[in-house]
């Protein structure tokens, strides 16, 4: 590292990637005097970048966050995580975000090297992401607005447009946000229905922050408790079978959100509802593991009519 230009952006890749480093750490990855790296910290200053200074034995060098953002430096396999990434944006289904997706791909493109550019290209166009099979993801505004909240632990006020159009105004604490089956949910506490809701951001039409704060219950799960309630939908049949297979092998078949399971000593019992008993029964004879219905009667019959009908398939000319 013989020139200071390159000793002095390697600095400012240092300070981006390590967020606060002490003088004597600076200078011995610089492999610089600390009068030198002082120079070095002056100059970046004067082009722009403000630097924060903490003196004291355990002071260091940060940049000052929220001023404006340098110009960052990439290695060749950030550069490659930061395009996918940005590809993956583009797919979620944000509409109002795609010019800045696009812009922000054309200014990664016109200063990589020509050998990483083919490469991020490659995978541009030889790769699919699809993530949008849940149709319109929601506003990219509401969904900024709700991970800050939730990330604040500060209440909001949502307008929220319901299945049959009618629009309830409500007050949440946002616990977390998930990403699942092409839609975009936020999970939390509404206090109009006091008790753990979720809500698709596609039909969120308006987010408020509130004064209120609130404090997130301690290893709360959105994931988990949004396929969970998902699952647990009241519908027309209530359905128990036990599949003959254990935990593991279950979850490898089918996904959470198939409904509540609970590990037995003979197998593990599924707990679902269903508004259609062939289609269960289809689910149920795709398995590679023997079940047993439990409930309702009319699933059994449900089953051996579908077998039946696989069977004459399988017995024409």
């Amino acid at each position: 590292m013989n020139r200071p230009t390159t000793r002095i952006l390697a600095l400012l890749e240092l300070l981006q990637t390590h967020g606060r480093m002490s003088g004597p750490e600076l200078a011995r990855r610089l492999e610089v005097g600390p009068r030198t790296l002082r120079r070095y910290i002056t100059t970046l200053e004067d082009i722009g970048i403000p630097i924060t200074t903490e003196r004291g034995r355990h002071g260091g060098y940060m940049l000052v966050s929220g001023f404006k953002l340098p110009p960052l430096m990439f290695t060749e396999s950030e550069a490659v995580a930061v395009s996918l990434g940005l590809q993956a944006a583009r797919s979620l289904g944000f509409s109002e975000a795609a010019p800045a997706v696009a812009s922000a791909l054309a200014k990664l493109e016109r200063v990589m090297p020509a050998d990483l550019k083919r490469r991020v290209r490659a995978i541009g166009e030889t790769t699919t992401l699809d993530l949008r099979s849940g149709g319109n993801a929601g506003s990219s505004a509401a969904l900024a607005a709700l991970a800050t909240a939730a990330q604040e632990q500060q209440r909001v006020q949502l307008a929220y447009q319901a299945l049959n159009g009618a629009t309830t105004r409500r007050e949440i604490d946002p616990y977390g946000l998930v990403y699942w089956r092409g839609r975009w949910y936020t999970v939390g506490y509404c206090h109009l229905r006091q008790d753990l809701r979720s809500f698709r951001l596609d039909r969120v039409t308006e987010v408020r922050l509130s004064a209120a704060r609130f404090t997130r219950p301690q290893g709360f799960d959105a994931a988990a408790y949004l396929k969970a309630s998902i699952a647990t939908i009241p519908r027309a049949l209530a359905v128990e079978v036990l599949l003959k297979a254990d935990l593991s092998t279950v979850l490898a078949m089918l996904p959470e959100s198939a409904g509540v399971f609970e590990p037995t000593a003979d197998g593990v019992l599924l707990r679902t509802y269903s508004d259609s008993l062939e289609w269960i029964a289809r689910r149920l004879a795709a398995l590679p593991c023997a079940f047993e219905v439990r409930a309702p009667d009319a699933l059994r019959a449900a089953v051996r009519d579908h077998a039946l009908r696989l069977l004459a398939m399988t017995e024409r000319p």
